[in-house]
């Protein structure tokens, strides 16, 4: 079949948080733009997150009394990340989530609703948006198709990008249903491709000890690494691949054919985990990478089960596509994957479920009889991690279900290596000339702004916003507007 072509000034490659956020920010400038998507629709990884952003010194936080600074903020983002966050990165990130993440994306109809406390942060930090990652994409994919300045190709691959007088100028791409190829010709190109969580295969090549276990892909369906081999072929330098995040409240998704997906699933508060001893071994309420993956991780074996009775799956939460209707949640379909799951064990009596999981019965009743006697007793914690018994309720209404356990690919913190203008930079860290990257291929930003760990919200927002960096530099280059400015969030004076 014969390449047709097609010129516009910035060609981007993924339509997720970064990819929108580009197009908006280069659409502004002036530019015409391009967006690449592989699959149907828009919204990437992110249309099927938590949603949850960290910003600093937002109103919704002075309205709760909470008086937070970049400074505050960048202090604990340094500590988490271990010493390898990219700090230069980081800063430029805190001090611009208020104004160019938070009032930006309101100003597109998204609603900050409420903050969640996260490990690591001594203030509350992740803000969440109406209907999660859903909402806030949904509000930014409608803000972009109103400006009219952005083609939008879907069910589009990028092959590879193009070259000439040693810059790149396009991006060959074949569109999956008529199979015809084009070259888009472009004065800039940006890739936004996301992360390579749903490929198996370079996981367990940045983390060969994983290959021991059962470890799952936990992205979106199109993170598969495909940017990284497109800007890997024109000599783009990588760094801190090996720093993946890895969440471990997830349970295999039973209905994906090849047996590597796993599903996230949130709004569990009041359950308990244990090991495949009939041991809890850890408190619940802190599901973070930096605490619950280690901790799941030194069990023997490397699992365990979530166990919950039947009010405590009331509002239980998939991240996944097939279990929601547009901005609501498919409860029939949760049930479905509690009753048909081969990895979900259910049970009339906590005897019988001991059973089915084949754990120690005696250990198992003991441990669940500790955490009920807690609510005899009006704790305000249960004793033996010290878990907040808040959001928790006796276990005591079957059926009672356990939930399998294994720890899932969510995230990549390393990734190619840019500047501050989200220009790609090769191993002498020069600019590979009229490429650009932003979001999860580079490390949410820059190529590891968080480092070994993250504050949690600190995945999103970084790429939200590297993508707006990315689509004002890029645009300009091309000959519109000023490049990405931005307005920190400094003192007075």
């Amino acid at each position: 079949m014969a390449v047709s072509q097609m010129d516009t000034d910035v060609a981007i490659i993924g339509g997720g948080g970064a990819g929108v956020a580009a197009a908006i920010e280069a659409g502004d400038a002036g530019a015409k733009v391009v967006l690449l998507e592989q699959a149907d629709a828009l919204g990437g990884t992110a249309a099927i997150s938590g949603g949850g952003c960290l910003i600093v010194g937002t109103p919704l936080q002075e309205s709760q009394g909470i008086h937070d600074t970049p400074d505050l903020a960048f202090e604990d983002w340094v500590k988490w990340g271990q010493g390898a966050a990219d700090e230069v990165w980081a800063r430029y990130y805190i001090e611009h989530s208020l104004h160019d993440l938070y009032f930006w994306a309101e100003k597109y109809g998204a609603k900050w609703i409420d903050m969640k406390f996260q490990e690591g942060n001594r203030v509350f930090r992740w803000h969440r948006p109406a209907n999660n990652g859903l909402g806030l994409m949904t509000a930014l994919i409608d803000g972009m198709k109103a400006k009219g300045a952005t083609q939008v190709l879907s069910s589009t691959a990028a092959e590879k990008l193009l070259t000439q007088d040693n810059r790149v100028c396009g991006v060959r791409a074949k569109t999956g249903k008529s199979g015809q190829t084009t070259d888009i010709l472009a004065k800039t190109v940006i890739v936004a491709t996301g992360g390579f969580n749903s490929n198996l295969d370079m996981v367990l090549e940045a983390r060969p000890e994983f290959k021991a276990f059962k470890v799952m892909e936990g992205s979106g369906r199109g993170a598969t690494g495909s940017g990284h081999k497109l800007i890997r072929e024109l000599g783009g330098y990588f760094t801190h691949m090996e720093h993946i995040w890895f969440y471990v409240y997830a349970t295999p998704d039973y209905r994906d054919p090849a047996g590597r997906r796993g599903l996230v699933f949130r709004l569990t508060p009041g359950y308990v985990w244990v090991n495949q001893q009939g041991r809890r071994f850890h408190d619940e309420s802190r599901t973070g990478g930096a605490s619950a993956t280690p901790a799941l991780l030194a069990q023997n074996p490397p699992h365990a089960w979530a166990i919950l009775d039947t009010p405590m799956t009331a509002k239980m939460e998939v991240a996944d596509p097939y279990y929601r209707d547009g901005d609501k949640v498919r409860r029939d379909r949760v049930q479905e994957l509690l009753d048909s799951s081969p990895y979900i064990k259910k049970a009339e009596s906590l005897g019988e479920l001991a059973t089915k999981v084949q754990v120690d019965g005696p250990t198992f009743l003991n441990e669940v009889e500790q955490y009920n006697k807690a609510f005899d007793g009006s704790l305000e914690k249960e004793p033996k991690f010290g878990k907040s018994l808040k959001q928790s309720k006796k276990f005591d209404t079957p059926p009672y279900y356990a939930i399998q356990l294994f720890p899932l690919a969510r995230k990549n913190f390393g990734g190619v290596k840019t500047d501050l203008r989200c220009r790609a930079l090769n191993r002498y860290f020069e600019p590979i000339l009229g490429l650009y990257a932003a979001g999860e291929v580079a490390g949410m930003a820059g190529g590891h702004i968080n480092g070994k760990a993250g504050l949690e919200g600190t995945m999103l927002g970084p790429s939200i916003f590297s993508g707006r960096v990315a689509g004002g530099w890029a645009a300009h280059e091309a000959g519109f507007g000023p490049g990405f400015i931005g307005k920190p969030n400094r003192p007075l004076g």
